[in-house]
């Protein structure tokens, strides 16, 4: 599954770390089993115009003991009309969560019983949607989707749903005849009866109930193959030309990944189908996965989007990591996501390259190192929370990547893809937990890798090194000293304290290469104190220090080297990510001669990623220079490096950038996320005052035509505008703007953006539009569409209202979504501490007044004094 639903969903605000077990939270473990599901078979027919749909779910189980006289199914609001065994009819009671059948006949071990279920349902409100035109969204296509993970299964079939039960599966649907009905597995039947299609699809490998997935559409299918396998892909026709370019590449990948994990592609075809108002990226459904139809790229998007490949990749790969090998409880979960999303960064280094790939991993544990710092630290395996969809977070993706990715570096590339071979080869088509995989890693290396488990998959955290380093030319002894400061007192793993070998580089640039190309000298040390100096003997002194070379592991760093061994690290280290860190420590360092080495990385660079965080660390020198250099790079060919340009100007707040942006706003780009990045700087600037005179009327100007003119792909372009204008917070025009891009029938990416916006914009309104602020986000929190409620969250959670607080408390008590709940307890945690602040500061505010006040009569007695004395 992947996440990129809510990937918006940064809450970068610095809250202090926070406690990922909320109240409520309890431990969980798998059933007892009556038995083992052999076969699942679902026979439906969809009233697609009532949204309702009935038939009979069907299961083989085959009991594992004697006397078992009750079977406990998961089947929420469902209608369950009868229950038989073998034709004869069996007494059950329901309660609208739980199907207890009562068997007449106690089973017998090993004697399979086959349990016939018949149901309906009216208007599901999870595990199956059904999608229709509106009268404000009139363009809608109708389709039907489902969604089992992770325990959704159970609101659209009875089954026992839990991933440590692994069956074959069968699905026959009836539908209107214009439509394509798809399913796991093969097609077996088609039939036609009357003005309906009957499809009729079987899937002869086990897997797990949430897998089990039904897609129908009038889509439009396009053909490919891989070893003579099916490989299709299936959109909204009049998007074939966009399909193709989204996910064109699946065939190599196929063969990419079937080397990578020593197992050929395990199922009998492979199915795309991108879906509308899909409530995740993807979801890798066994041989037919699902993916939101936000994914498709048109040309235009095509120059700088990597994350449709990405999330290509991603469901791909967990048709070995999660449907052929199967976590057996979620609290395992990692397993699957870790390497779904680690396999995000193999196919990058196998198509882009090493260095795409390493700062890919980069910007993987960026994205972990925010939820850590912001929302909650936790071990990527646990079986405390409340409901198991919460643990589809960054800890379990981007971490569990990082994790995998340094079980890499521990073993070396032969014996990693050895390790990964035995896994798959050994746990085909069953279940596992963290524990197998730690044994394939033994079986197939003799290497015992429980240490590193310990310290980063079992507790929580990461190091955070500050390393300081000096040269003794007497004695030529490089002395490096590396503090962990994430340590508390004390030793061991309660102290937060990390025992890892380290490897250090001492770099040596060949001057007499054209290149100026780099050797290295490398050592390794043990770090497990909370801080050590090392002395490394070296012939000559080294022109730059390259600390965990190759940036194996998941840390943060900071470097207090020397400016000169910082400006060569960021020249010739040959690890992109390393020269990153350079130009981290040279921003911090400040000066014209940190702005020079900044602005020549980020014009000279071959790498476009240090040319873009170049960029970005010369906004943070507050120097007018920093700003001529960093205008410069808004002729970078490469469109990422010009979007972390347009930022930094953000950043610079001066009558430059904004001239600057309003031109690149004016004129476009031919990215879409550079122009809608320069729409939205153009806002952080136009806030402030520019040399007296306030720039807001002419950039509502530009917004508003912009707001006209450029609708197009994903409404990025006018989403940009709408972030641009929620910065000039004490604007009623913009509010006013705002608000009318909240209404029904406005494009769904855009109206989201809006509603994410009122949250940004009510820091700086007054009281009367603070009231139809909120009384806007109170009307919205009622509907029920999943990303609507999660928009709402986020801007009810930048709010500094208690008002806030009670429209965020009737969401997380009305929404049937675990995430949106956890997301609206966040926000009302966040609202609290601002309303807090606020009232301090207005405290505070009140008693410097007093103390001016007093300080003023002090010294008027005292010139009285003085006055009386002369």
């Amino acid at each position: 599954m992947s996440h990129s639903a809510i990937e918006s969903v940064a809450f970068d605000t610095n809250n202090g770390r926070k406690s990922f077990v909320l109240p409520g939270a309890k431990p969980h473990y798998n059933p007892d089993r009556p038995g083992q599901v052999e076969h699942i078979a679902l026979d439906l027919v969809l009233n697609i115009p009532e949204q309702s749909y009935s038939g009979t779910c069907s299961i083989r189980i085959c009991p594992v003991r004697d006397g078992v006289d009750r079977l406990t199914l998961d089947a929420v609001n469902l209608q369950i009309d009868s229950v038989q065994v073998e034709d004869v009819e069996q007494p059950f009671d329901y309660d609208g969560e739980r199907l207890q059948v009562r068997l007449k006949q106690p089973t017998e071990a090993g004697q399979p019983i086959m349990l016939v279920i018949a149901y309906r349902v009216e208007k599901p409100q999870r595990g199956l949607y059904f999608i229709a035109p509106t009268t404000d969204y009139p363009q809608k296509s109708v389709e039907v989707w489902t969604q089992g993970e992770d325990e959704d299964s159970r609101f659209w079939f009875p089954c026992f749903d839990y991933p440590g039960q692994l069956a074959t599966s069968e699905i026959r649907v009836r539908v209107p005849r214009q439509y394509l009905a798809l399913s796991n597995g093969e097609l077996i039947d088609t039939q036609t009866a009357g003005d309906d299609k009957i499809y009729h699809w079987y899937q002869k490998q086990v897997h797990p109930s949430y897998l089990m997935t039904l897609a129908v559409g009038d889509f439009a299918e396009l053909q490919d193959e891989w070893n003579g396998k099916p490989v299709t892909y299936y959109v909204e026709k009049g998007r074939e030309a966009d399909g193709r370019r989204t996910m064109g590449k699946t065939p190599q990948m196929i063969q990419f990944f079937s080397e990578t994990f020593g197992y050929d592609y395990p199922f009998p075809k492979y199915a795309q189908v991108c879906v509308e108002d899909f409530i995740f990226g993807g979801m890798e459904n066994t041989s037919t996965t699902l993916l939101t139809d936000r994914c498709l790229l048109d040309e235009r998007a095509a120059l700088d989007n990597r994350s449709s490949e990405s999330l290509v990749a991603h469901e791909l790969a967990h048709q070995w990591f999660g449907d052929l090998v199967v976590i057996k409880h979620w609290s395992h979960a990692w397993i699957k996501e870790g390497m779904a999303t680690y396999s995000e960064v193999l196919w990058t280094t196998h198509e882009y390259g090493a260095d795409e790939a390493a700062y890919y991993r980069l910007e993987t544990a960026r994205s972990y190192f925010s939820e850590d710092a912001t929302r909650y630290r936790r071990p990527i395996v646990t079986h405390i929370y409340r409901e198991a969809i919460e643990l589809y977070d960054r800890h379990l993706y981007e971490k569990g990547a990082c994790v995998y990715h340094m079980i890499r570096a521990e073993l070396g590339d032969e014996l990693f893809f050895r390790a990964i071979h035995t896994f798959v080869n050994d746990n085909a088509h069953r279940t596992v937990e963290t524990i197998d995989l730690l044994r394939a890693i033994d079986q197939a290396t003799g290497r015992n890798l429980q240490p590193l488990f310990d310290q980063y998959v079992f507790r929580g955290g990461h190091p955070d090194y500050k390393i300081a380093y000096g040269w003794d030319g007497d004695s030529n002894l490089a002395k490096l000293t590396v503090t962990q400061t994430q340590a508390q007192e004390g030793n061991g793993l309660d102290s937060g304290l990390f025992d890892l070998r380290v490897t250090i580089g001492f770099g040596y640039i060949d001057e007499s290469s054209s290149e100026q190309s780099a050797s290295i000298k490398p050592f390794t040390v043990r770090i497990h104190e909370r801080e050590q100096t090392f002395y490394f003997p070296l012939a000559e002194k080294p022109q730059f220090v390259s600390f965990d070379l190759g940036n194996h592991l998941l840390k943060t760093v900071t470097l207090e080297y020397p400016i000169a061994e910082l400006k060569a690290q960021l020249q010739h280290d040959p690890d992109p990510v390393s020269r990153i860190y350079a130009a981290e420590a040279l921003a911090k360092k400040g000066g014209l001669e940190a702005v020079k080495a900044l602005a020549q990385a980020m014009q000279s660079d071959s790498f476009w990623g240090v040319r873009a965080e170049a960029a970005d660390q010369l906004a943070s020198v507050k120097l007018d220079q920093a700003f001529e250099e960093l205008v410069k790079g808004l002729e970078d060919p490469e469109a990422r490096v010009r979007r972390s340009v347009v930022n930094a100007l953000a950043q610079m707040k001066t009558i430059g950038s904004y001239r600057a942006l309003k031109k690149l706003a004016e004129a476009g780009d031919p990215s879409y996320y550079v122009e809608a990045a320069a729409l939205s700087a153009l806002g952080t600037v136009a806030a402030g005052k520019l040399e007296g005179k306030s720039k807001e009327e002419k950039a509502l100007k530009l917004y508003r035509s912009v707001l006209q003119e450029r609708a197009g792909w994903n409404e990025t372009v006018r989403s940009g505008a709408i972030l641009g204008l929620s910065k000039l917070k004490t604007s009623e025009a913009a509010l006013d703007l705002i608000l009318e891009y909240t209404a029904a029938g406005i494009p769904q990416a855009l109206r989201l953006a809006a509603i994410r916006a009122l949250g940004a914009i009510s820091t700086g309104q007054n009281n009367v539009n603070l009231e139809r602020i909120l009384n806007r986000l109170d009307e919205l929190s009622r509907e029920s569409f999943f990303l609507t409620q999660v928009s709402t969250s986020i801007a009810l959670g930048q709010m500094e209202t208690v008002k806030a607080i009670g429209i965020l408390s009737a969401l997380a008590d009305q929404t049937p979504d675990g995430r949106v709940r956890r997301l609206a307890e966040e926000a009302i945690e966040r609202v609290q501490k601002a309303v807090k602040q606020d009232q301090a500061v207005q405290k505070l505010q009140e008693e410097l007044d007093q103390l001016k006040k007093d300080n003023q009569e002090l010294k008027s007695r005292l010139e009285t004094l003085e006055a009386k004395a002369k």
